[in-house]
């Protein structure tokens, strides 16, 4: 015998329209990165550590620059603070996660840190 769905359908509803948004929101983060092939960036050349899926799973701010050191390939926080329209300050923290969490390495040349996928 099944259980019934509870005795508030409107809980259960809400529940649904929850998991709804949240897929509705990864939907559009990978349409965007769809219309990104257009501008020379081909979600095929994506190193393994940062396919499409695992962009997907990271959260909005540290995918946005994710997805720009894929498109530079090699670059310092400064590079991609242009790229982002965000403070060097920042990209170097979310850059320096990326390279804790393991999708990025580090090198240092002089005082430049430059951060790359490896592949």
């Amino acid at each position: 015998m099944k259980k019934p769905l509870g005795r508030n359908p409107a809980i259960l509803l809400e529940k649904i329209k929850e998991s709804l948004d949240r897929l509705n929101e990864k939907m559009e983060v990978f349409i965007e990165i769809q219309k990104g092939k257009k501008q020379d960036f081909v979600m095929q050349d994506l190193p393994e550590a940062l396919d499409v899926m695992t962009l997907l799973s990271l959260p909005d701010h540290l995918r946005k620059t994710a997805v720009t050191i894929c498109k530079l390939g090699r670059a310092t926080a400064e590079e991609v603070s242009e790229h982002t329209k965000r403070a060097r300050a920042v990209e170097s923290g979310y850059l320096n996660q990326l390279v804790l969490m393991g999708y990025l390495k580090k090198e240092r040349k002089g005082r430049k840190a430059y951060f790359f996928v490896e592949k």
